[in-house]
C-alpha cells in the first residue's frame, strides 16, 4: 500500500508547488486519500465540494467553540479540508482528468472559504473582546479580500494578458526581479503568499491562542495585495491616450 501512495505522490504532484508547506505536508496524507478514491466513482469536483463543507464546518466551530481548545480543533479541521484541497487535484492528475474548469472550481471554492475564514475569526476575536472597531476592521479586510479576489479573476484573463492554463493550473508570476530592491520585494512577495495561502500557519495560532495574529496579517496583505492590483491594472489600462498628431 504505502509504495503505491508514494507512487500517487510523486505522480500526481505538481511539478513547482507554491510553497514547501503544501508540497511536503498535505501533499502526502492527500496521496492516501487518492489511493482511497482513485478506483471509486467519487469524482475531482466532489472532492473539491467536500473540502469546502469541511472548511465551513471549520468556521463554524471558530464562532460557537469557545477558549483554546475550540479555537484549535476548529484550526485542525480546516487544516484537514487543505488535505482534501490538494486531493482533488492529485486525483485529477492521476486519473488525467486536470482541466481549466476543475482549476476554476477549486479557485472558486478556496477563496469562498477564505472570505468564512476570515468572517468567523472576526466574528469570535469580537465575542472574546467586545471592540466593535474589530467588527468595522473585519468588514474592510474583508472587502479588500473580495475586492482582491475579483481583480485576480480579471488578470487571469486572457483578453489582459495572462498566460495559458497548464496541467498544474495557470502558472503564478512570481519573483524575477532583479537587483536588490528586486530581492527585497520578491522576498515581500514570498512572505505575503505564505501568508495568505490556504493560510498554512492557521494551526499554530490557534495552538498558542493568538488568532489575532492571522487576523491582523491576513488583513494587512489583504489591503496591501488589493492597492498593488488595483494600481497595476489603473497604471495599464486608465492612461491618457496618446496625444493625437496634427499635421501642419
Amino acid at each position: 500500500m504505502w509504495s503505491e501512495v508514494a507512487a500517487i505522490y510523486r505522480a500526481s504532484k505538481k511539478k513547482r508547488d507554491i510553497n514547501w508547506f503544501t508540497e511536503w505536508v498535505a501533499r502526502p496524507p492527500a496521496s492516501v486519500v487518492v489511493y482511497l478514491l482513485k478506483d471509486t466513482r467519487i469524482t475531482p469536483n466532489q472532492v473539491t465540494f467536500g473540502s469546502a463543507v469541511l472548511a465551513a464546518a471549520a468556521c463554524a466551530m471558530f464562532v460557537l467553540l469557545p477558549g483554546w481548545l475550540g479555537g484549535l480543533l476548529a484550526a485542525l479541521v480546516f487544516e484537514l479540508s487543505f488535505v482534501l484541497d490538494c486531493a482533488d487535484g492529485q486525483l485529477a492528475r492521476v486519473r488525467k482528468l486536470a482541466s481549466p474548469l476543475g482549476h476554476l472550481l477549486d479557485f472558486l471554492m478556496d477563496e469562498l472559504k477564505a472570505m468564512l475564514l476570515l468572517g468567523s475569526v472576526t466574528v469570535r476575536l469580537w465575542r472574546a473582546d467586545g471592540d466593535p472597531w474589530l467588527l468595522a476592521i473585519g468588514i474592510g479586510a474583508l472587502f479588500c479580500l473580495a475586492a482582491g479576489i475579483s481583480l485576480t479573476s480579471f488578470m487571469r484573463r486572457p483578453e489582459y494578458g495572462a498566460k495559458q492554463w497548464t496541467q498544474d493550473g495557470q502558472p503564478a508570476e512570481v519573483g524575477g526581479r532583479r537587483g536588490p530592491v528586486g530581492a527585497v520585494l520578491s522576498g515581500l512577495e514570498w512572505c505575503a503568499r505564505i501568508v495568505v495561502h490556504y493560510p498554512q500557519y492557521l494551526w499554530l495560532c490557534a495552538a498558542l491562542g493568538r488568532m489575532d495574529v492571522y487576523f491582523w496579517a491576513y488583513a494587512a496583505v489583504n489591503a496591501l495585495y488589493f492597492a498593488k492590483s488595483f494600481a497595476g491594472i489603473f497604471f495599464k489600462l486608465g492612461r491618457f491616450a496618446p496625444a493625437p498628431v496634427v499635421n501642419s
